[in-house]
């Protein structure tokens, strides 16, 4: 499980709430440090904020998507951006779930935890 945030209380919350779930969890600060580690961490999952420094999720979800090494990996877009035509772009890159900030962290583990499975499955 790898979280990307820029903000780092948010970041924090999302890494404790999944890890008290059992989840091993890797934090990344912005879409940049996230393409660094990714090969390294290989997760089957990345939650992802969209609007961040260096490198926003939009590009960064379309890079993992593109990518053969990555192109597997379920990726979850957290963000404030809550109108249709960022749902759509989001479909649209290829995302697995799309929440919006402030998000209920139940809704969060659920979403993660069937993604995870999922991808397992595969």
């Amino acid at each position: 499980m790898l979280v990307v945030d820029d903000d780092e209380v948010i970041r924090q919350l999302i890494a404790v709430n999944l890890t008290l779930e059992g989840f091993q969890v890797e934090t990344a600060t912005d879409g940049q440090d996230c393409l660094d580690r990714v090969l390294d961490v290989m997760p089957d999952v990345v939650t992802l904020d969209v609007m961040m420094p260096r490198l926003d999720g939009w590009v960064t979800a379309s890079r993992l998507r593109t990518d053969e090494d990555t192109k597997h990996i379920r990726v979850v877009l957290i963000t404030a951006r809550a109108q249709g035509d960022d749902r759509r772009r989001g479909l649209g890159i290829g995302v697995d779930a799309y929440l919006t900030k402030p998000f209920d962290p139940a809704e969060l583990i659920q979403v993660v935890r069937d993604l995870a499975v999922s991808e397992r499955s595969n």
